[in-house]
């Protein structure tokens, strides 16, 4: 091995990882995930199930919004499977991703992958990371200082929209997966890869649309529609929103270790088994950053060893309640929209 020795700091998480490999946290649960699949796959049918047997009714929209809770659940196991946290083989969990992802949720495994990948390998890290770059919302005040019109007024107020907005992260999530995998954006799979993912996206949006417009009403199922993916958008940004915004920032620049980079920028939500359900282990942040691949159930066990060794090493360690990261997000979101906030200047 050629290059100059590890640093200290390197050293911590080459420790820490030991602690974990020999506590036998990162063994595959192939019972935990085939029990996990299979009942995920039995309330997804049953949803659907309903759905026909309903027909044109508006209880439809009761089912719209049940299968919104499944759709977002069965995007955790999409998402399990995308670190490769179900199967020891690449092309098993790449195969239950684009299944979950693509065909059953209709969103592209392959963009996601890329995008995500991007994210865990830079959290938080201005103009690395894509989950802050300048978009709908402004995550830095240099984004919200060069903002005009429009985009100002909606930077100055994304403290109050951002939840009303998240209601559209839904569609957002799929219009741009379709484009990046009608387009070839930003990926990097083979071609027989983007011919499957185009097949099962394809699938699953003319199937989606047939089904509304065949049981339902046209008022009824635009209505299905909103409720569906309204209620889908916010439960995912509910579930994915804690996790990052309003802690530590880094610019593109800054020299962080590996271990203090992911500890610092992630923070945990306190809870128990239902708060894990609800969730899909996201609320395990710092650990899930750590040890990506390690399956969700080993996360609320390895959570007690990483505090302490961050303890015993004198790094922050970021945990609080579901409710009090939402006020965190809003005041960190409230902050950087301050200078579009004329009465800010005097």
């Amino acid at each position: 091995m050629t290059g100059p020795p590890p640093t200290r700091r390197g050293s911590d998480f080459a420790a820490l990882s030991r602690e974990v490999k020999e506590s036998g946290l990162l063994r595959r649960r192939p019972v935990y995930y085939s029990v996990k699949i299979g009942a995920n796959s039995l309330l997804l049918a049953a949803g659907w199930t309903a759905f026909a047997l309903l027909g044109q009714s508006w209880w439809q929209l009761v089912t719209a919004a049940f299968l919104a809770v499944m759709f977002t659940q069965t995007a955790f196991i999409g998402h399990d499977a995308g670190h490769h946290q179900i199967a020891a083989s690449k092309r098993v969990n790449d195969l239950l991703g684009r299944v979950h992802a693509d065909l059953l949720v209709g969103l592209s495994y392959g963009w996601w992958i890329n995008k995500h990948t991007r994210h865990h390998s830079h959290p938080n890290h201005v103009d690395r990371d894509p989950d802050i770059a300048d978009g709908a919302i402004a995550f830095t005040e240099d984004q919200a200082r060069v903002r005009r019109g429009a985009y100002a007024w909606l930077g100055r107020h994304q403290a109050w929209l951002f939840f009303p907005m998240l209601l559209l992260e839904g569609l957002a999530l799929h219009v741009a997966g379709v484009r990046a995998t009608f387009d070839g954006t930003g990926r990097r799979t083979g071609r027989a890869a983007r011919l499957a993912e185009a097949g099962m996206l394809t699938t699953h949006i003319v199937g989606y649309l047939v089904a509304l417009f065949w049981f339902l009403t046209p008022l009824q199922a635009v209505a299905f529609l909103l409720v569906h993916q309204g209620l889908f958008g916010l439960y995912m940004g509910c579930s994915f929103a804690p996790n990052h915004k309003g802690m530590a920032l880094f610019a593109k620049n800054d020299k962080v270790d590996f271990l203090r980079r992911q500890v610092l920028t992630s923070r945990n939500i306190r809870g128990h088994r239902l708060t894990d359900l609800a969730l899909g282990g996201l609320n395990y942040q710092i650990e899930h950053h750590l040890f990506p691949s390690m399956p969700r159930p080993s996360l609320r066990h390895a959570q007690q060893l990483v505090r302490t060794f961050c303890a015993r090493h004198g790094i922050a360690y970021h945990e609080t309640g579901l409710l009090d990261s939402y006020a965190q997000v809003l005041r960190h979101l409230h902050a950087v929209g301050g200078p579009l906030r004329p009465e800010l200047e005097y």
